[in-house]
Protein backbone atom coordinates (compact mmCIF):
# COMPACT_ATOMS: atom_id res chain seq x y z
CA UNK A 1 0.00 0.00 0.00
CA UNK A 2 1.39 2.82 0.22
CA UNK A 3 2.78 0.63 2.79
CA UNK A 4 2.21 0.36 3.44
CA UNK A 5 1.58 -2.98 5.02
CA UNK A 6 5.01 -3.29 4.22
CA UNK A 7 6.76 -6.21 3.16
CA UNK A 8 4.21 -7.47 0.91
CA UNK A 9 4.13 -10.93 2.25
CA UNK A 10 5.98 -10.54 5.51
CA UNK A 11 4.63 -11.49 8.92
CA UNK A 12 1.15 -10.02 9.42
CA UNK A 13 1.07 -6.45 10.61
CA UNK A 14 -2.11 -7.04 12.48
CA UNK A 15 -2.83 -10.33 14.14
CA UNK A 16 -6.57 -10.81 13.98
CA UNK A 17 -7.76 -13.62 16.19
CA UNK A 18 -10.04 -15.87 14.19
CA UNK A 19 -11.49 -17.25 17.38
CA UNK A 20 -14.08 -19.56 15.94
CA UNK A 21 -11.54 -21.41 13.86
CA UNK A 22 -9.90 -22.83 16.96
CA UNK A 23 -13.03 -24.81 17.68
CA UNK A 24 -13.54 -26.14 14.22
CA UNK A 25 -11.17 -28.99 13.52
CA UNK A 26 -13.01 -32.12 12.39
CA UNK A 27 -16.27 -31.20 14.05
CA UNK A 28 -19.44 -32.69 12.63
CA UNK A 29 -22.48 -30.64 11.73
CA UNK A 30 -26.07 -31.70 12.29
CA UNK A 31 -26.12 -33.01 8.72
CA UNK A 32 -23.15 -35.26 9.32
CA UNK A 33 -20.66 -33.32 7.25
CA UNK A 34 -17.30 -32.36 8.72
CA UNK A 35 -15.79 -29.01 9.55
CA UNK A 36 -12.16 -29.20 8.47
CA UNK A 37 -9.45 -26.83 9.68
CA UNK A 38 -6.46 -26.60 7.34
CA UNK A 39 -3.42 -24.55 8.33
CA UNK A 40 -0.07 -23.98 6.65
CA UNK A 41 2.28 -21.19 5.60
CA UNK A 42 2.18 -19.00 2.50
CA UNK A 43 3.62 -15.57 1.64
CA UNK A 44 5.81 -15.75 4.76
CA UNK A 45 2.81 -15.96 7.09
CA UNK A 46 0.25 -18.49 8.31
CA UNK A 47 -3.11 -19.31 6.82
CA UNK A 48 -6.12 -20.95 8.46
CA UNK A 49 -9.13 -22.19 6.55
CA UNK A 50 -12.12 -23.70 8.33
CA UNK A 51 -14.86 -25.13 6.13
CA UNK A 52 -17.75 -27.59 6.16
CA UNK A 53 -17.29 -30.26 3.53
CA UNK A 54 -17.26 -34.00 2.94
CA UNK A 55 -13.97 -33.48 1.09
CA UNK A 56 -10.51 -32.58 2.32
CA UNK A 57 -9.68 -29.56 0.17
CA UNK A 58 -6.23 -28.66 1.49
CA UNK A 59 -4.53 -29.51 -1.80
CA UNK A 60 -6.96 -27.25 -3.67
CA UNK A 61 -6.31 -24.48 -1.14
CA UNK A 62 -2.54 -24.76 -1.58
CA UNK A 63 -2.82 -24.85 -5.37
CA UNK A 64 -4.93 -21.70 -5.29
CA UNK A 65 -2.49 -19.86 -3.04
CA UNK A 66 0.56 -20.90 -5.02
CA UNK A 67 -1.04 -19.48 -8.16
CA UNK A 68 -1.36 -16.09 -6.46
CA UNK A 69 2.20 -16.37 -5.16
CA UNK A 70 3.57 -17.09 -8.64
CA UNK A 71 1.84 -13.98 -9.97
CA UNK A 72 2.23 -11.43 -7.19
CA UNK A 73 4.91 -12.27 -4.63
CA UNK A 74 8.02 -10.06 -4.90
CA UNK A 75 9.80 -12.61 -2.71
CA UNK A 76 9.31 -15.32 -5.34
CA UNK A 77 12.22 -14.92 -7.77
CA UNK A 78 10.21 -16.61 -10.50
CA UNK A 79 6.99 -14.62 -10.07
CA UNK A 80 5.48 -12.34 -12.66
CA UNK A 81 5.80 -9.27 -10.44
CA UNK A 82 9.51 -10.00 -9.93
CA UNK A 83 9.99 -10.10 -13.69
CA UNK A 84 8.07 -6.84 -14.06
CA UNK A 85 10.24 -5.19 -11.41
CA UNK A 86 13.34 -6.42 -13.24
CA UNK A 87 12.03 -4.84 -16.45
CA UNK A 88 11.82 -8.13 -18.30
CA UNK A 89 9.44 -8.43 -21.23
CA UNK A 90 6.83 -10.42 -19.34
CA UNK A 91 3.35 -11.50 -20.35
CA UNK A 92 0.93 -11.00 -17.48
CA UNK A 93 -1.67 -13.54 -16.43
CA UNK A 94 -5.28 -12.93 -15.43
CA UNK A 95 -4.52 -12.86 -11.69
CA UNK A 96 -1.89 -10.12 -12.07
CA UNK A 97 -4.11 -8.08 -14.40
CA UNK A 98 -7.09 -8.39 -12.06
CA UNK A 99 -5.12 -7.13 -9.05
CA UNK A 100 -3.47 -4.36 -11.09
CA UNK A 101 -6.88 -3.07 -12.20
CA UNK A 102 -8.29 -3.25 -8.67
CA UNK A 103 -5.25 -1.33 -7.38
CA UNK A 104 -5.82 1.32 -10.06
CA UNK A 105 -9.41 1.80 -8.90
CA UNK A 106 -8.44 2.29 -5.26
CA UNK A 107 -5.54 4.58 -6.22
CA UNK A 108 -7.96 6.86 -8.08
CA UNK A 109 -10.65 6.71 -5.41
CA UNK A 110 -8.20 7.58 -2.59
CA UNK A 111 -6.38 10.26 -4.62
CA UNK A 112 -3.13 8.37 -4.46
CA UNK A 113 -3.16 7.32 -0.79
CA UNK A 114 -3.11 3.71 -1.97
CA UNK A 115 -0.21 3.29 -4.35
CA UNK A 116 1.48 0.00 -5.28
CA UNK A 117 4.58 1.82 -6.58
CA UNK A 118 5.64 2.94 -3.09
CA UNK A 119 8.05 0.01 -2.48
CA UNK A 120 11.29 2.02 -3.06
CA UNK A 121 10.26 4.46 -0.33
CA UNK A 122 9.35 1.59 1.98
CA UNK A 123 12.82 0.11 1.44
CA UNK A 124 14.54 3.48 1.88
CA UNK A 125 12.98 3.88 5.32
CA UNK A 126 14.35 0.52 6.44
CA UNK A 127 11.32 -1.70 5.85
CA UNK A 128 10.63 -4.25 3.15
CA UNK A 129 13.72 -5.74 1.56
CA UNK A 130 16.29 -3.47 3.22
CA UNK A 131 17.23 -2.29 6.69
CA UNK A 132 19.67 0.51 6.02
CA UNK A 133 20.12 4.08 7.19
CA UNK A 134 17.26 6.54 7.36
CA UNK A 135 17.04 8.51 4.11
CA UNK A 136 17.87 12.19 3.83
CA UNK A 137 15.39 14.71 2.47
CA UNK A 138 17.37 14.75 -0.78
CA UNK A 139 17.16 10.97 -1.07
CA UNK A 140 13.42 10.99 -0.40
CA UNK A 141 12.90 13.68 -3.04
CA UNK A 142 14.98 11.70 -5.51
CA UNK A 143 12.98 8.51 -4.98
CA UNK A 144 9.67 10.35 -5.23
CA UNK A 145 10.49 11.14 -8.86
CA UNK A 146 9.67 7.55 -9.79
CA UNK A 147 6.81 6.95 -7.34
CA UNK A 148 3.26 7.15 -8.61
CA UNK A 149 0.78 4.66 -10.00
CA UNK A 150 -0.06 7.10 -12.79
CA UNK A 151 3.45 6.45 -14.17
CA UNK A 152 2.60 2.81 -14.87
CA UNK A 153 0.12 1.53 -17.42
CA UNK A 154 -1.30 -1.75 -18.61
CA UNK A 155 -1.20 -2.28 -22.35
CA UNK A 156 -2.71 -5.56 -23.40
CA UNK A 157 -0.95 -8.18 -21.31
CA UNK A 158 2.16 -6.13 -20.50
CA UNK A 159 3.22 -3.36 -18.12
CA UNK A 160 4.67 -0.10 -19.40
CA UNK A 161 6.69 2.16 -17.07
CA UNK A 162 7.66 5.79 -17.50
CA UNK A 163 10.82 5.07 -15.51
CA UNK A 164 12.59 1.68 -15.30
CA UNK A 165 13.28 2.27 -11.59
CA UNK A 166 9.56 1.95 -10.80
CA UNK A 167 8.77 -1.11 -8.70
CA UNK A 168 5.39 -2.67 -7.97
CA UNK A 169 4.53 -4.11 -4.57
CA UNK A 170 1.01 -5.49 -4.27
CA UNK A 171 1.43 -6.60 -0.68
CA UNK A 172 -1.33 -4.32 0.54
CA UNK A 173 -3.91 -5.96 -1.70
CA UNK A 174 -2.55 -9.34 -2.85
CA UNK A 175 -2.99 -11.08 0.50
CA UNK A 176 -6.64 -10.05 0.58
CA UNK A 177 -6.97 -11.10 -3.04
CA UNK A 178 -5.54 -14.52 -2.18
CA UNK A 179 -8.19 -14.90 0.52
CA UNK A 180 -10.85 -14.09 -2.08
CA UNK A 181 -9.40 -16.67 -4.45
CA UNK A 182 -9.60 -19.41 -1.82
CA UNK A 183 -13.17 -18.35 -1.02
CA UNK A 184 -14.09 -18.58 -4.72
CA UNK A 185 -12.55 -22.03 -4.91
CA UNK A 186 -14.63 -23.15 -1.92
CA UNK A 187 -17.74 -21.67 -3.53
CA UNK A 188 -17.00 -23.67 -6.69
CA UNK A 189 -16.90 -26.83 -4.57
CA UNK A 190 -20.32 -26.05 -3.15
CA UNK A 191 -19.04 -25.17 0.35
CA UNK A 192 -21.63 -23.06 2.14
CA UNK A 193 -19.92 -22.43 5.48
CA UNK A 194 -16.31 -21.32 5.78
CA UNK A 195 -13.80 -18.87 7.19
CA UNK A 196 -10.60 -18.13 5.26
CA UNK A 197 -7.80 -16.24 7.00
CA UNK A 198 -4.31 -15.37 5.77
CA UNK A 199 -2.15 -13.28 8.07
CA UNK A 200 -5.19 -11.51 9.48
CA UNK A 201 -7.14 -10.95 6.26
CA UNK A 202 -10.45 -12.79 6.38
CA UNK A 203 -13.49 -13.87 4.39
CA UNK A 204 -16.47 -15.41 6.16
CA UNK A 205 -19.46 -17.22 4.74
CA UNK A 206 -22.37 -18.90 6.46
CA UNK A 207 -21.89 -20.10 10.02
CA UNK A 208 -19.24 -21.66 12.24
CA UNK A 209 -19.44 -25.20 13.69
CA UNK A 210 -21.68 -23.91 16.49
CA UNK A 211 -24.15 -22.65 13.87
CA UNK A 212 -23.35 -19.07 14.79
CA UNK A 213 -21.76 -16.21 12.86
CA UNK A 214 -17.97 -16.39 12.86
CA UNK A 215 -16.45 -14.64 15.89
CA UNK A 216 -13.48 -12.54 14.83
CA UNK A 217 -11.33 -10.61 17.30
CA UNK A 218 -9.57 -7.32 16.59
CA UNK A 219 -6.32 -6.97 18.53
CA UNK A 220 -5.73 -3.87 20.64
CA UNK A 221 -3.05 -1.77 18.88
CA UNK A 222 -0.35 -1.92 21.55
CA UNK A 223 3.25 -1.51 20.34
CA UNK A 224 4.23 -5.12 19.78
CA UNK A 225 7.17 -5.69 17.44
CA UNK A 226 7.60 -9.24 18.83
CA UNK A 227 4.04 -10.29 17.91
CA UNK A 228 3.18 -11.50 21.41
CA UNK A 229 0.19 -9.31 22.27
CA UNK A 230 -3.20 -10.95 21.85
CA UNK A 231 -5.33 -8.57 23.91
CA UNK A 232 -8.54 -7.90 22.04
CA UNK A 233 -10.04 -4.49 21.49
CA UNK A 234 -13.35 -6.03 20.44
CA UNK A 235 -14.95 -9.08 18.90
CA UNK A 236 -17.19 -9.07 15.85
CA UNK A 237 -19.84 -11.57 14.75
CA UNK A 238 -19.51 -11.87 10.99
CA UNK A 239 -20.99 -13.83 8.11
CA UNK A 240 -20.87 -13.35 4.35
CA UNK A 241 -18.36 -10.51 4.52
CA UNK A 242 -14.62 -9.87 4.19
CA UNK A 243 -12.46 -8.07 6.73
CA UNK A 244 -8.91 -6.70 6.76
CA UNK A 245 -6.88 -4.64 9.21
CA UNK A 246 -3.89 -2.37 8.79
CA UNK A 247 -1.90 -0.80 11.61
CA UNK A 248 1.38 0.67 12.73
CA UNK A 249 2.04 -1.04 16.03
CA UNK A 250 4.00 -4.10 14.85
CA UNK A 251 6.25 -2.94 12.03
CA UNK A 252 8.11 0.11 13.30
CA UNK A 253 11.34 1.31 14.88
CA UNK A 254 12.55 4.16 17.09
CA UNK A 255 15.41 6.50 16.25
CA UNK A 256 16.46 9.47 18.37
CA UNK A 257 13.33 8.99 20.45
CA UNK A 258 10.95 9.19 17.49
CA UNK A 259 8.80 6.36 16.22
CA UNK A 260 8.88 5.51 12.51
CA UNK A 261 6.10 3.20 11.32
CA UNK A 262 5.97 1.26 8.09
CA UNK A 263 3.00 3.02 6.52
CA UNK A 264 4.48 5.51 4.07
CA UNK A 265 2.57 8.42 2.60
CA UNK A 266 3.42 8.24 -1.13
CA UNK A 267 2.78 11.97 -1.56
CA UNK A 268 5.25 13.14 1.09
CA UNK A 269 7.61 10.19 1.01
CA UNK A 270 7.59 10.02 4.81
CA UNK A 271 6.02 7.65 7.38
CA UNK A 272 2.62 8.85 8.48
CA UNK A 273 2.49 10.74 11.78
CA UNK A 274 -1.23 11.20 12.53
CA UNK A 275 -3.05 9.60 15.45
CA UNK A 276 -4.74 6.62 13.80
CA UNK A 277 -3.41 3.31 15.18
CA UNK A 278 -5.32 0.70 13.22
CA UNK A 279 -8.00 0.54 10.56
CA UNK A 280 -10.27 -2.45 10.17
CA UNK A 281 -12.44 -2.49 7.05
CA UNK A 282 -15.36 -4.76 6.18
CA UNK A 283 -16.25 -5.06 2.51
CA UNK A 284 -17.73 -7.47 -0.04
CA UNK A 285 -14.23 -8.68 -1.01
CA UNK A 286 -11.05 -9.02 1.00
CA UNK A 287 -8.98 -7.33 -1.70
CA UNK A 288 -11.15 -4.23 -1.33
CA UNK A 289 -10.99 -4.38 2.48
CA UNK A 290 -7.22 -4.90 2.39
CA UNK A 291 -6.52 -1.96 0.08
CA UNK A 292 -8.81 0.51 1.83
CA UNK A 293 -7.50 -0.45 5.29
CA UNK A 294 -4.05 0.67 4.17
CA UNK A 295 -5.41 3.78 2.47
CA UNK A 296 -7.24 4.78 5.66
CA UNK A 297 -3.99 4.52 7.61
CA UNK A 298 -2.46 7.02 5.20
CA UNK A 299 -5.47 9.33 5.03
CA UNK A 300 -6.44 9.51 8.70
CA UNK A 301 -9.87 9.33 10.28
CA UNK A 302 -11.58 12.36 8.75
CA UNK A 303 -10.73 11.49 5.15
CA UNK A 304 -11.50 7.83 5.80
CA UNK A 305 -14.99 8.83 6.90
CA UNK A 306 -15.44 10.83 3.69
CA UNK A 307 -14.62 7.77 1.60
CA UNK A 308 -16.91 5.57 3.67
CA UNK A 309 -19.76 8.03 3.12
CA UNK A 310 -19.69 7.27 -0.61
CA UNK A 311 -19.03 3.54 -0.24
CA UNK A 312 -22.11 2.19 1.48
CA UNK A 313 -20.89 -1.36 0.90
CA UNK A 314 -17.98 -0.79 3.31
CA UNK A 315 -17.85 -0.43 7.10
CA UNK A 316 -14.88 0.41 9.30
CA UNK A 317 -13.63 0.12 12.87
CA UNK A 318 -10.91 2.71 13.53
CA UNK A 319 -8.73 2.89 16.65
CA UNK A 320 -6.81 6.08 17.37
CA UNK A 321 -5.18 8.16 20.10
CA UNK A 322 -7.36 11.00 21.36
CA UNK A 323 -6.10 14.40 22.52
CA UNK A 324 -5.13 12.90 25.88
CA UNK A 325 -3.22 10.04 24.28
CA UNK A 326 -5.83 7.45 25.27
CA UNK A 327 -7.27 4.79 22.99
CA UNK A 328 -10.48 5.88 21.29
CA UNK A 329 -12.66 4.13 18.75
CA UNK A 330 -14.85 5.22 15.89
CA UNK A 331 -16.88 2.73 13.89
CA UNK A 332 -19.53 2.82 11.21
CA UNK A 333 -22.97 2.96 12.85
CA UNK A 334 -24.04 -0.07 10.81
CA UNK A 335 -21.31 -2.11 12.54
CA UNK A 336 -22.98 -1.80 15.94
CA UNK A 337 -25.02 -4.96 15.40
CA UNK A 338 -21.86 -7.00 14.72
CA UNK A 339 -20.08 -6.09 17.95
CA UNK A 340 -20.23 -8.91 20.49
CA UNK A 341 -21.15 -7.57 23.90
CA UNK A 342 -19.12 -9.11 26.70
Amino acid sequence: MTRQKIAAYALPLIAIAALAALLAYNRHSDKGTTYHKDSDFIFGTAYNVTYESDEDLKQDINTTLLAVDSALSPFNKQSIITAVNQNKDTELNSLFIDVFNKAAEVYADTEGAFDITVAPLVNAWGFGFKNGQMPTQAQVDSIRQFIGFSKVSLKGSRITKQDPRIMLDCGAIAKGYAVDQVARMLDSKGVKNYMVEIGGEIVTKGVNPNKEPWHIGVVKPVDDSLYVNNELQTRLALKDVAMATSGNYRNYYYKDGKKYAHTIDPKTGYPIQHNILSATVLAPTCAQADAYATAFMVLGIDKAKQILSRHKEMKAYLIYNDDKGDYSVWFSPELEKNIIKE
